[in-house]
């Protein structure tokens, strides 16, 4: 005996396969019908209206995009997109506070800096050196790697928001990192 599925799930569904064929009349009514719910999940984790509402932007656009990779064998549209949202409202969440903590570091190495000392210039230098070898390791690496590393390390990124920009799975960026960050380890052990 086989379940037939709602009304609503035929409707989602079909509306989904209309998508991924480029039909913007069935993006509008999918949003009509769920962007309420969706809005709700996305404000429900990052806790902003602004950012919700940016958010959910984000979403119908990755609708748009991966709606002909949707496959109802595997589950209702509905959970699909709400899938869709919750993943991108946490990534947005930890992309938020890395960049927060990341202000908040350097705002306070703003406050601390105090005129220097002849100790101080001792460390000053030592700093300078140790930016130096730092700068000429990244180098070292291969474009790729440093993209990834440079991405995840100095704009705040998460590895999720790189593989978007760089339209690259998830998983290659992931190895790119490490891969960067074993060489950058080897590189860097005989210098610093």
């Amino acid at each position: 005996m086989t379940i037939q599925p709602t009304s609503d799930q035929s409707i989602e569904t079909d509306l989904l396969r209309r998508i991924g064929l480029g039909d913007r009349d069935a993006l509008a009514e999918l949003y009509d019908r769920c962007s309420t719910l969706l809005y709700s999940v996305a404000l429900r984790v990052l806790n902003n209206e602004c950012e919700a509402e940016d958010l959910m932007q984000d979403v119908f656009v990755q609708i748009w995009e991966k709606a002909s990779l949707f496959n109802p064998s595997r589950g209702k549209p509905l959970t699909w997109a709400i899938s869709l949202t919750r993943n991108r409202a946490i990534d947005r969440l930890r992309s938020l506070q890395r960049r927060g903590r990341l202000r908040d570091e350097l705002e306070k190495e703003a406050t601390a800096a105090e005129p220097a000392t002849p100790s101080d210039t001792r460390e000053e230098l030592f700093a300078a050196e140790t930016s130096r070898v730092v700068r000429e390791a990244v180098l070292k690496l291969s474009d790729q790697q440093r993209q990834a590393i440079e991405m995840a390390y100095f704009s705040g990124l998460t590895q999720n928001e790189i593989a978007e920009k760089l339209d690259e799975p998830l998983g290659t960026i992931k190895a790119r990192i490490r891969r960067g960050m074993l060489k950058l380890r080897e590189i860097l052990a005989d210098s610093l």
